[in-house]
């Protein structure tokens, strides 16, 4: 009981600084179930700081990890951006360094750059377009077919796009999510077998022969909505299991099941899950670790988003 009490203060607390800092805590699906329960707004990193345009205050507190920060700052520029821990990366963006993206560009200059909304700052400003795990073939379409493409970082969803598409002149870099590339096709056999009038919903970012398993292929905030509007009422989710706040709050009848990775027996992103309670407050009260990139890089890192938005 002592560890209820404490977190029941430092929500008080958080929501006490929240007031007094005019803020907005944005919360990705794949946080704690407890930051979840605290943010004004919970979604995937675009949906998420498409919202924060629309509130009147003074500070944001994105509670996630610091690609999906920058992409706040973006296209909030006059606000202030703060994270609860900025040590809170993302597998992705460091398989994808920008001076490397530069590199391709110099030898590939007729390519059209087709960056994840997963990847740095850094990177969208290179990159022609952005697009996310729902609208990724929409975007691949929308350039005319002679046009060779670069699709970045990651290597799952490029192919399954490339498959969607049939797009055969579309490079894919070899970068992947360390929770979403370590589902084996035989642990979602063994769930399948044990739960066998589930249906199986899955991210793109997951491998080849996994989505070949699957009912339903969607982003984050697709495969929630999905399964929580559909009638069935089994779900086996190939995700982080951070969405299972979203998904039992959605549909509190329903039974989803989580099948572990081949890293350990759980779905969890360590790096989502470094942010804390404590960090949460503490960042509100010294805004700090606080966001800030060069002009000269939000200028041209918003152009291929807003190029995104205009599909």
């Amino acid at each position: 009981m002592p560890a209820v009490s404490i977190h029941t203060s430092i929500a008080e607390e958080i929501l006490a600084l929240k007031r007094e800092r005019k803020a907005i805590i944005l919360a990705h699906h794949y946080q704690d179930s407890e930051i979840q329960e605290l943010a004004d707004v919970i979604g995937d990193s675009l949906e998420l700081a498409r919202k924060a345009k629309q509130f009147d205050g003074e500070v944001i507190v994105f509670c996630g990890v610091w690609f999906m920060a920058e992409t706040a700052k973006l296209l909030n520029p006059e606000r202030i951006v703060v994270v609860p821990d900025k040590n809170a990366g993302c597998s992705l963006v460091d398989s994808c360094p920008a001076d490397q993206i530069r590199a391709f560009k110099h030898r590939y200059p007729d390519h059209v750059i087709v960056s994840y909304i997963n990847t740095s700052a850094a990177v969208k400003a290179e990159s022609d377009i952005i697009c996310t795990s729902r609208n990724a073939v929409q975007v691949v379409n929308s350039i005319p077919a002679d046009k060779p493409i670069l699709f970045c970082p990651d290597i799952n969803l490029g192919n399954y796009v490339k498959q969607q598409t049939g797009r055969q002149n579309m490079k894919i870099w070899q970068g992947a999510c360390i929770v979403h590339a370590t589902f084996a096709a035989r642990k979602l056999t063994a769930a399948r077998l044990e739960h066998p009038t589930a249906l199986v919903a899955a991210h793109p970012e997951c491998p080849a022969e996994v989505l070949a398993m699957a009912d339903y292929i969607g982003s984050t905030s697709a495969l929630i909505e999905h399964c929580v509007k559909s009638d069935v009422p089994e779900w086996i989710i190939m995700t982080e299991s951070g969405v299972r706040h979203s998904l039992e709050k959605g549909a509190p009848s329903k039974k989803f099941y989580f099948v572990p990775n081949e890293n350990c027996n759980c779905s969890e992103c360590p790096y989502m899950r470094m942010n804390t309670l404590e960090k949460l407050r503490d960042c509100l009260e010294t805004l700090e670790p606080r966001l800030e990139l060069p002009a000269s890089i939000m200028e041209r890192a918003r152009l291929p988003i807003e190029r995104m938005l205009a599909l």
